[in-house]
């Protein structure tokens, strides 16, 4: 199964979910996109795929949003997008994209819906955190 990581490797979620992925065996396309940047189609595509709009994928907390006053419920979803594509980092993460479906995978444990791991599999998170699937 081809699986894809929109990956800040910077962030614990993100980490513990691409673990999560290659302990169930597979080899994911990781996309660090803080190096790679966003393009205006990709996100569109993206959000659409995983049933978000712009303001339900932003990054309000450790990033500009607020500075950029994107956290103002008037501002415009377009406006949201157009700042993401300057500032990358606007965009929360992981997204995780599977022939099952595309999802922003927080908590971590969002991600098993895009697997096929067995109900009641464990895996203990960065922090020492056990998580069983359901």
């Amino acid at each position: 199964m081809t699986v894809v990581i929109h990956h800040n490797p910077d962030c614990g979620t993100s980490r513990n979910v691409l673990e999560i992925i290659k302990m169930t065996g597979n080899q994911p396309v990781v996309i660090e996109y803080l190096n790679d940047g966003w393009t205006k189609p990709q996100l569109i595509a993206l959000f659409a795929a995983a049933n978000l709009s712009p303001r339900q994928a932003l990054r309000a907390s450790k990033s500009p949003a607020k500075e950029l006053g994107l956290t103002n419920p008037s501002v415009p979803d377009d406006e949201i997008l157009e700042q993401m594509l300057k500032h990358s980092v606007l965009v929360n993460r992981p997204i995780v994209c599977t022939p099952k479906d595309v999802r922003l995978c927080r908590p971590s444990e969002a991600v098993f819906e895009l697997l096929d791991v067995a109900s009641g599999t464990e895996f203990v998170n960065e922090d020492g955190e056990k998580i069983v699937v359901p």
